[in-house]
């Protein structure tokens, strides 16, 4: 059996970086700022481990430069979506709502014979 890149479950940062960059193109700091504000400040990315990630997504071609400005005499690098990236932050997300809708149906199927959700 051969595994495909999509039967690979993606880490949770991931899944949260590429979620940030699918609104608009976003420079390193507003992705660690709108990752911290989607989860309620559950998941905090520090720098070093965004940068890995995001050179990390433009090797595997979910993410690419949109532009580049300079800012206070320092270069601001914005990320966008590859359609790659799209196609592949789509298929996770159907993948998690699978995962979800089977574990709520059985916690239901649990509740229904008198198991308790405590």
């Amino acid at each position: 059996m051969v595994l495909r890149v999509t039967d690979v479950p993606m880490r949770e940062p991931t899944f949260l970086v590429l979620t940030a960059l699918a609104a608009t193109p976003q420079h390193g700091y507003a992705v660690i700022e709108d990752v911290a504000k989607m989860t309620e400040g559950r998941v905090r990315l520090r720098a070093g481990t965004l940068y890995a990630a995001l050179d990390r997504l433009r090797t595997e071609g979910l993410i690419e430069v949109d532009r580049e400005e300079v800012v206070q005499s320092r270069l601001r690098r914005y990320y966008r979506l590859t359609g790659l990236g799209e196609r592949r932050l789509a298929d996770e997300s159907a993948r998690l709502r699978r995962q979800a809708t089977l574990a709520d149906g059985r916690l239901r199927a649990r509740h229904d014979l008198g198991g308790s959700l405590a």
